[in-house]
């Protein structure tokens, strides 16, 4: 390889990417947008869940529950009402998506050492929100009895002390949860995306066929080509990471050390596979629905917003060979746990291995035509 060669060839590859506007707002703004406003709006945290409460009780206590429900930061009295027809017709219109069933002599029975049970039904179209939203309203309901049962000096069998600690992730904020996975999209676009558009776009205009009947070999040319995204890339996570600190106070618990090394390896993985694609595409339109596949498939089932554990078995096992499953892992593990290289060897490792394979493939498929 000849380095003289190769230096004039990044230089060449900067200045188009400096003269390319789409690059830039690609390489620069696009981070920025999707670490600043993706985990405000992509969260699986329920808020505003409307309650329907039928109070056929009438006591201090129903109006208490009810009270507190409606004071809830998730949760939203809708309506009371007397029978639950009335209160059905709320979850009818979407108006509502928990109905609570207050039955008559409630806070009485409770007094008398009795064991009443309250009626919840959840809206099942939006099961995400009707089943946290039931969870929401059950854990309010428990909340209160509890701080009633303290305060008349009442302690019956089936209450029940239950103290919970979340590991790693305390308030069990979504966003800390999404802020280091998503590094992953921004290297899939810059790494992979962007450099199999410049290649394919070198073979439809032509320049392509110039480079090649001049003796600079295949080796240089592709560094040439890559080099500079994979610069791209480890500038975007700093300033992903500059973002999450910022404006939303999340710092990796583990080493920095670890985050560069799993960027690195991925961006290997990705601009292996891009200019695997480009060398087998003739125009950028087949490139981009190539590539796009890959991007839905990757952000699907690479664990980025459905947890792989909740995924049928037959996918898990497809997961293996999905390399943004591991990044994603590195990521989260070094973000909220502070796990060590040691600790994760083993995604490690497989990011290397794809990251081997996926180069040898560029190279074998690329061909110097004379």
């Amino acid at each position: 390889m000849n380095a003289k060669t190769l230096k004039i060839l990044l230089w060449k590859e900067v200045t188009q990417i400096k003269r390319n506007p789409l690059i830039r707002y690609v390489s620069f703004v696009m981070p920025i947008l999707v670490m600043s406003i993706i985990p405000l709006v992509a969260t699986l945290d329920v808020k505003d869940v409307g309650v329907a409460v039928v109070d056929n009780d009438h006591t201090v206590l129903s109006r208490r529950l009810i009270a507190d429900m409606d004071a809830s930061e998730y949760l939203s009295v809708t309506g009371c009402h007397s029978s639950y027809d009335e209160a059905f017709r709320q979850i009818e219109t979407g108006e509502a998506d928990v109905l609570v069933t207050i039955p008559k002599d409630y806070s009485k029975d409770l007094a008398n050492g009795g064991r009443p049970k309250l009626d919840l039904r959840a809206n099942g179209v939006n099961a995400t929100k009707g089943t946290l939203g039931a969870q929401y309203a059950t854990l309010s309901i428990a909340h209160t009895l509890a701080q009633w049962q303290s305060e008349a000096g009442i302690s019956l069998p089936q209450a029940t002390a239950n103290s919970t600690v979340n590991l790693y992730n305390p308030t069990l904020n979504f966003r800390n949860y999404m802020i280091p996975a998503l590094m992953v999209v921004l290297l899939i676009i810059i790494c992979g995306f962007l450099p199999t558009l410049n290649l394919v776009s070198e073979k439809e205009t032509g320049t392509i066929e110039a480079m090649n009947v001049t003796p600079v070999g295949r080796l240089e040319f592709v560094l040439s080509k890559l080099i500079p995204y994979w610069v791209v890339g480890i500038l975007v996570v700093t300033v992903g990471m500059l973002i999450g600190w910022l404006i939303y106070g999340l710092v990796p618990e583990g080493n920095i050390f670890n985050i560069y090394l799993a960027a690195i390896l991925f961006s290997l993985v990705m601009s292996g596979l891009g200019v695997s694609i480009a060398n087998r595409s003739s125009t950028i339109l087949q490139s981009i629905f190539q590539m796009f596949a890959f991007i839905v498939i990757f952000q699907l089932m690479g664990g980025l917003f459905t947890p792989i554990a909740s995924m049928p078995q037959w996918a898990q096992y497809i997961t293996y060979a999905i390399p943004p499953r591991y990044f994603i892992e590195i990521m989260r593990s070094v973000y909220l746990k502070g796990a060590t290289l040691a600790d994760l060897w083993v995604p490690y490792t497989a990011l290397s291995a794809f990251a081997g394979l996926l180069c040898l493939v560029a190279a074998r498929t690329y061909r110097k035509r004379t």
